[in-house]
């Protein structure tokens, strides 16, 4: 444990986590950070990101899966520790979920237990990523539970197994789901709405996505 007397604890770099539809923009998100970056993609959707000079993408392979969880500590990890990476990008967290739940149950029939290995394994990236003290981007896709009640609060979600999602997302700064209306790509990051955001980095509550990381815009559009 790190003891930081009377206010001295420093500042830490902002992790972002935006969910979504397919199409919606979330690995486009990537080009607004600043730095130099490094995008992990678990469902190999890079072509937006051709082109990019200040991105380097390590993208999945097929034989890859029956591996993830030690590639992961290779990969990313070791991404965490090289200077030269300002900002780590982990593009599709419901496909590397899947994976990492692939191999855990392969391993064991003991369903509950797997699912709380499962929580344990991304808590701990979770927790890896906080201590890095790097910009942090995670994607992921969405469900849809359906309409309830009349003003159809908690209609969508991370398609994440929920504690799994709160035990990884639990450091993160920002959590916001996106989607177009009007033609316009918006972010929701107002957790009244019950479709599970959060800003700890500004007051805004819903903002164009174009404004991700504008963090001297005092209210939402």
């Amino acid at each position: 444990m790190k003891f930081y007397p009377n206010g001295t604890v420093p500042k830490q770099a902002n992790m972002y986590f935006i969910y979504g539809d397919g199409g919606t923009g979330k690995t486009s998100l990537a080009k607004q950070f600043e730095g130099n970056k490094i995008l992990f993609s678990f469902d190999l959707s890079t072509n937006v990101l051709i082109g990019e000079k200040d991105i380097s993408v390590v993208q999945l392979e097929s034989g890859d899966a029956p591996n993830i969880q030690s590639l992961i500590d290779k990969w990313v990890l070791g991404a965490l520790s090289k200077p030269e990476y300002e900002v780590i990008i982990l593009d599709n967290m419901t496909a590397l979920q899947n994976l990492v739940l692939e191999n855990i149950d392969g391993a064991s029939r003991d369903g509950r237990q797997n699912y709380q290995k499962l929580q344990l394994w991304f808590r701990q990236l979770g927790t890896k990523l906080r201590e890095s003290n790097k910009t942090i981007y995670a994607t992921a896709h969405q469900v849809d539970n359906g309409a309830s009640g009349l003003d159809g609060k908690g209609r969508f979600s991370p398609d994440m197994n929920e504690k799994t999602f709160n035990a990884f997302t639990s450091m993160f700064d920002l959590v916001g789901r996106i989607y177009i209306d009007d033609d316009k790509r918006l972010i929701d990051l107002n957790p009244e709405n019950g479709n599970h955001a959060k800003n700890r980095i500004d007051d805004r509550k819903l903002i164009e996505a174009k404004e991700l990381i504008n963090n001297h815009q005092e209210e939402g559009i």
